[in-house]
């Protein structure tokens, strides 16, 4: 007999400790297009509303897909719709669907005002979304999702969003790519070194499967603390970006829970002290690239790049 459904049992299911993720790759890729010139609020709307719809989508394709396969019969951390029997399959599937139509749809309004070539990756982020864990041969069980989240939460959000407000990409745009991407695929993989003896048991093969506990354990230190070596490189440039430091404790508590061998559900708070870290990573490095926006001086000559070059930049209207 299925169990009534609430709102919080379809909250939970759309995995709001993993929604860090989508926000931060937005947030700091606007800094990174700031940085080089003006960045454009609307278009960084229709970005959030597009990688949101992505995760949200993702995490209920997830809930559909490990659902009717099993693998979520003996699992912690947050409510499964399917697997408990709190929702139908086939509404937890819709659900995934309009989360992903929505994201489909900002993206067509995104790409169609900067650039058409982008709906082509705006289709493949969705199919990467849905295969994940969905189809025959799902790319989660193969130990390519922590590779899957860099790239799409990581490169993509991020270049993505710089691109579609100034039309270019920069190596501080990259460098802050590669952070967002690797704390990202971090947290998915705490995520999957937590559910190491169930996926081992339903077949699922992780990443954290394949290394084995302690070598995936290494690995997401290595992620957890990509972005701050990526800040001192930043800061070589830019010195206030230095203050992204302040997110490193949210980080090393992430590191030292894990490290000491943390089981189970002793890992979920994992999961959220590395999206703190995540957000609060990009909040600052964001608003420190703001300050360093050409912006600020429309109408005048400044220097601009690495190599002494210059450029006017025109007043509003000119």
């Amino acid at each position: 007999m299925m169990k009534l459904m609430s709102f919080k049992d379809w909250w939970d299911a759309a995995r709001p400790h993993t929604w860090f993720n989508a926000v931060a790759p937005v947030v700091v890729g606007t800094g990174a297009a700031a940085y080089e010139f003006i960045p454009s609020l609307p278009a960084a709307l229709l970005a959030l509303i597009v990688s949101m719809g992505l995760i949200v989508g993702v995490n209920y394709a997830n809930d559909y897909s490990d659902g009717i396969r099993g693998t979520d019969d003996d699992r912690t951390g947050p409510t499964r719709l399917t697997a408990s029997g709190r929702a139908r399959t086939e509404q937890v599937k819709l659900a995934a669907f309009i989360a992903f139509g929505v994201a489909g749809v900002a993206g067509l309004i995104l790409a169609a005002w900067t650039a058409p070539w982008l709906i082509l990756v705006g289709a493949l982020c969705i199919l990467a979304a849905w295969f994940y864990t969905g189809g025959e041969n799902p790319y989660g069980y193969r130990g390519l999702g922590e590779v899957a989240v860099f790239v799409f939460f990581g490169l993509v959000a991020v270049l993505g969003t710089q691109y579609t407000q100034i039309g270019s990409i920069s190596w501080v745009g990259l460098g802050c790519a590669v952070a967002v991407g690797a704390i990202s695929a971090a947290i998915n993989l705490a995520n999957n070194i937590r559910d190491i003896p169930s996926d081992t048991e339903a077949g699922k093969i992780t990443l954290a499967v394949k290394l084995g506990d302690a070598s995936a354990r290494t690995l997401f230190t290595i992620l957890t603390l990509t972005p701050f070596a990526i800040t001192l490189l930043l800061g070589a440039a830019w010195p206030p970006t230095l203050l992204a430091l302040a997110a490193l404790p949210w980080a090393i508590g992430a590191v030292l829970v894990v490290k000491r061998g943390a089981q189970g559900p002793e890992l979920i708070p994992v999961l959220g002290a590395n999206g703190r870290a995540m957000l609060i990573w990009a909040l600052i490095t964001a608003g420190a690239l703001i300050a360093a926006s050409p912006m600020w001086h429309l109408g005048e000559t400044i220097p601009y790049g690495d190599f002494g070059y210059s450029r006017h930049l025109p007043a509003p209207g000119m």
